[in-house]
């Protein structure tokens, strides 16, 4: 099967790039990411049938930034506004781009024919009770990012395979990806940093009604696995996969064991 692919610039300035034919399968990144970092995946998955687009989130690679990024919703709604002729779509996300694409289901599931969730959570800011991102980890990127946005970058990027028995190899090809593009604009990525910190899905995702799988690395460090049980409780009709040696990147460490999870769930739905 042949793989066209195309470059789109959409209505409110989001670039996406498309792989494909077929149903839509709209894939989000992380903070500090853009849409590149899907280029090894994108193409297996359109031989499942599907039309790819991996988009730039506003004010990331390509794309502008929203001149009000202030809520998940507004992040969500701009997605669905630069794919506003398409009816009904599959959402993939990963982090930070996981509890958009759950906003996205949340806040249109008519639109919505499918999710997965790949390394996120519906809150990543850890409370008591609550597994996550400790809040001075947060606001320490929040303090270097305005002092040195290069270093700040390179520890986040050190973070996303922290755990990973291929760490080294692992950040060098994010690298890699991400440097493809332009590079992310300092308020897209203050205003992702403050979604981090506040953003709290946890009574809302249980009226996600699409059929939806959440990854997990057993070693992801920003998600951590102790928190998958509570999301599952709040969440009981999604599926759940775990990576036992994964980190916070399954698709870059482990692809092959990510695409046939995800093989498996999109042949189901």
């Amino acid at each position: 099967m042949s793989i066209v692919t195309s470059l789109e610039t959409a209505r409110p300035g989001l670039q996406i790039d498309w792989y494909g034919a077929g149903p839509s399968l709209l894939i989000l990144h992380g903070w500090g990411m853009n849409g590149a970092v899907w280029q090894g995946l994108a193409p297996r998955l359109a031989q499942l049938g599907f039309r790819v687009g991996c988009v730039d989130l506003p004010g990331f690679g390509h794309s502008a930034s929203l001149r009000d990024a202030g809520s998940l919703s507004q992040w969500a709604e701009a997605v669905w506004q630069a794919v506003d002729g398409e009816t009904k779509c599959h959402l993939m996300g990963w982090s930070l781009g996981g509890s958009i694409a759950m906003q996205m289901a949340l806040s249109a599931p008519q639109r919505t024919a499918s999710l997965v969730s790949i390394a996120s959570s519906p809150c990543f800011q850890a409370e008591p009770g609550w597994p996550g991102i400790k809040p001075a980890v947060l606001a320490q990127f929040s303090e270097q990012l305005a002092q040195d946005l290069d270093k700040t970058l390179a520890g986040f990027f050190a973070l996303q395979a922290m755990g990973s028995a291929s760490a080294r190899d692992d950040v060098r090809q994010l690298k890699r990806a991400v440097l493809s593009k332009p590079a992310a604009r300092p308020d897209a990525l203050a205003a992702g940093l403050r979604l981090l910190a506040q953003a709290d899905l946890r009574g809302q995702i249980d009226q996600i009604n699409a059929p939806w799988l959440r990854l997990y690395g057993r070693l992801d460090g920003l998600v951590p696995a102790r928190g998958i049980e509570p999301a599952s409780d709040l969440a009981p009709h999604s599926e759940v996969a775990i990576l036992p040696q994964a980190s916070h990147a399954p698709f870059v460490s482990h692809p092959e064991q990510t695409f046939e999870i995800l093989e498996k769930f999109y042949l189901s739905v």
